[in-house]
């Protein structure tokens, strides 16, 4: 039998010769004079110094027992989630941290809620080793189409200004006037989802997949979790982009019908 990955543990010595791969992507920086080495290396170091913090971290989580401290585990990671989605739109509004938070937490802790317990169904259903990859995944993927969507309805509203503030002068509805910007930005903001599941296993293998090959699962079990996966991240991203457009349309528009551009600074 083929010894897992488990059974065969990298060692510092083996890692740092990983390491050395970026080595690659510094000297086509040198090469082409991109300015990209310095940014690349601290880049590295970085994700090395937080991966192995996070490592030693999840240890400890691991074999704790204790719903509250899990779940406020989860809270920090929804809002550390919910902070960078803002942190990666041009334009901010007031409010608009606030509606990012309600959407990445209410969307993640639904969809991964419903897996827990209805789908996986992990004993404990707070076990820290189930809840904190797919929370996890949920929250990186909702993240990414919140920043889009958030970025594509400030830019709509921008850009078709002047046809909104016509139709709103005709006698139509905020919600009539900006239908279309608002159907766009959802639109665009789950077009990175789709693709990617429109590839996956004939294009790449998804990392939850290939982690549990590499841990000796079968091939068939691997594709079942991944599966779920996938469209937990696919409902959580659409949940969580829904919900951020339309707190944003509502910020942006008043309730007499006016278009309010003049809240967007940056």
């Amino acid at each position: 039998m083929t010894p897992s990955a488990a059974a065969l543990p990298i060692s510092n010595g083996r890692l740092a010769l990983a390491a050395l791969l970026i080595l690659v992507n510094v000297a086509l920086s040198a090469g082409l004079r991109l300015g990209l080495g310095r940014t690349l290396v601290v880049a590295a170091l970085r994700m090395v110094v937080q991966l192995l913090l996070v490592g030693f971290a999840l240890e400890w989580l691991f074999v704790q027992r204790n719903a509250g401290l899990i779940l406020l585990v989860g809270l920090a990671m929804a809002t550390i989630a919910g902070v960078a989605a803002v942190n990666r739109t041009r334009r901010r509004f007031g409010g608009i941290y606030l509606d990012s938070l309600l959407s990445v937490m209410s969307s993640s802790a639904l969809v991964t809620g419903l897996a827990l317990t209805g789908i996986i169904r992990s004993d404990p259903w707070f076990a820290p080793q189930v809840l904190i990859p797919l929370l996890g995944m949920v929250l990186g993927n909702s993240l990414n189409g919140i920043s889009l969507g958030l970025d594509r309805l400030m830019e709509g509203l921008e850009s078709r200004r002047d046809l909104v503030e016509t139709a709103l002068a005709l006698g139509a509805s905020r919600w009539e006037a900006c239908r279309e910007v608002i159907r766009e930005a959802i639109r665009v903001a789950m077009i990175p989802t789709i693709n990617s599941m429109m590839v996956m296993g004939l294009v790449s293998l998804p990392g939850m997949m290939t982690g549990q090959i590499l841990a000796g699962a079968a091939p068939t079990v691997a594709v079942r979790y991944q599966i779920v996966i996938v469209f937990m991240i696919t409902s959580g991203t659409a949940l969580g982009v829904f919900g951020v457009v339309l707190l944003g349309w509502l910020r942006l528009t008043s309730r007499d019908h006016q278009l309010r551009l003049d809240r967007l600074r940056g």
